[in-house]
């Protein structure tokens, strides 16, 4: 099936160590795979941020989070620069209002992400061994990953450029009103 191009059996040219904290690409295969990592990064991002929003008691903010996170997801499938800036920026948001050992490792691995946007955005094929390999539709991973984002990605690209960036700063601007309101003893900066 590699011979007619309808396989992703091509094998990884990188660890997946490396892949995930220092991304390379050799291949179509790497830069598709890059896209299809940082897709799943940003939909557990969105799904825990949802969760966590629940148990505090926020449902409606956890869901527009949930929406930030998982669109960003879809756009970095599609090797959207600058949905990987939007989710790593918020994500780096919320790690420096409120750090801890999980959030740092997941801000680094977001911005490893950023990075593998970039390289996989200006993936240029030029020969059969750079082409991008044929998205699958076997599995409902596959459904969920593959066909999903190439789908919805150019219905919802306009309406993420402007709400992504809004939400961010109206996150910054809630932060900053409540750091400038916290009494003197209790402000972590």
């Amino acid at each position: 099936m590699q011979t007619l191009g309808i396989s992703n059996s091509e094998p990884r040219t990188d660890n997946r160590l490396k892949t995930l904290f220092w991304p390379a690409i050799h291949t179509g295969t790497d830069a598709d795979d890059l896209g299809m990592q940082g897709y799943w990064i940003c939909a557990v991002v969105a799904v825990l941020t949802l969760i966590f929003s629940i148990f505090a008691g926020h449902p409606i903010a956890g869901f527009l989070v949930l929406l930030f996170y998982y669109l960003g997801g879809v756009g970095v499938r599609e090797h959207s620069l600058y949905a990987a800036l939007l989710v790593f920026l918020m994500f780096f948001v919320e790690t420096v209002a409120g750090p801890s050992v999980i959030k740092v490792f997941v801000c680094v691995v977001l911005l490893s992400n950023l990075r593998a946007t970039w390289l996989a955005s200006r993936w240029k094929p030029g020969s059969s061994e750079a082409e991008m390999p044929i998205r699958l539709n076997a599995t409902w991973s596959d459904k969920f990953s593959e066909k999903l984002p190439e789908w919805l990605w150019p219905k919802v690209r306009l309406i993420y450029f402007v709400f992504a960036p809004s939400f961010l700063a109206l996150v910054i601007m809630g932060l900053a009103r409540m750091l400038m309101h916290a009494p003197a003893h209790t402000r972590h900066f």
